[in-house]
């Protein structure tokens, strides 16, 4: 039986219409080096300061501590800028489906790549809380645990925040490759969804065990 649902957020919970892509790409070539969308893609769903340093390294850049600093505060500017301009909404029956789950008494987490000085805004402008009866029990960063993605660590920390302590009983789903390989790492139920830019063959390549519309078909795959 599973007690927790741990999700990744921008594309897998949240449409922020692919402002991330753009916000990576653009710090990364502030720097002076190329990009692709390729590339980009390849760092989704990782924590933001692992991909920009892997980005501007193979731009063939020198991804110094202060060239990588001064990104990931251009990178969180932009971001800001692009929300400001076109606000992130919860994607299509993903808050029905945190109620659902929460009312079978199954917790919910959200993961991300993104640090806490990032994600805590966006989730503010979603209206969506923690504990009690907001939408969350539980929100891990990238920037509170020994690495993100695909480390399984800041799953592991989901659970830790929840009281769950069995691997088998956790659900970790996700639009990007990392977010499989992550939950893989971690031991616990893979799941992929389409809400964002990878296809169904494209996440079926890698392991995992099921491959969703989206997360708002949990509910029904647990039922």
């Amino acid at each position: 039986m599973i007690k927790l649902v741990a999700c990744d957020m921008a594309g897998t919970t949240i449409d922020e219409h692919g402002d991330v892509y753009v916000a990576l790409a653009r710090c990364v070539e502030e720097t002076g080096v190329s990009t692709t969308p390729e590339a980009v893609q390849e760092w989704m769903g990782a924590d933001k300061v692992e991909a920009i340093t892997a980005l501007i390294e193979a731009g063939g850049g020198a991804a110094t501590p202060g060239v990588v600093a001064a990104a990931f505060i251009r990178f969180k500017e932009l971001l800001v800028e692009f929300y400001d301009a076109n606000p992130p909404v919860a994607l299509e029956g993903v808050e029905d489906a945190f109620r659902e789950l929460r009312n079978q008494g199954i917790k919910v987490a959200l993961t991300t790549g993104f640090s806490r000085d990032v994600a805590e805004p966006l989730l503010e402008r979603l209206g969506w809380g923690v504990g009690g009866d907001h939408l969350l029990d539980a929100v891990v960063c990238s920037d509170e645990v020994a690495a993100g993605r695909p480390a399984p660590h800041m799953i592991h920390r989901a659970m830790e925040l929840t009281g769950v302590q069995d691997v088998r009983t956790v659900m970790a789903a996700g639009d990007t490759v990392n977010d499989l390989a992550a939950a893989n790492n971690a031991g616990v139920t893979a799941v992929g969804v389409l809400t964002g830019k990878l296809g169904r063959e494209d996440l079926a390549v890698h392991p995992h065990h099921h491959i969703l519309d989206g997360v708002k078909d949990i509910p029904a795959l647990l039922s």
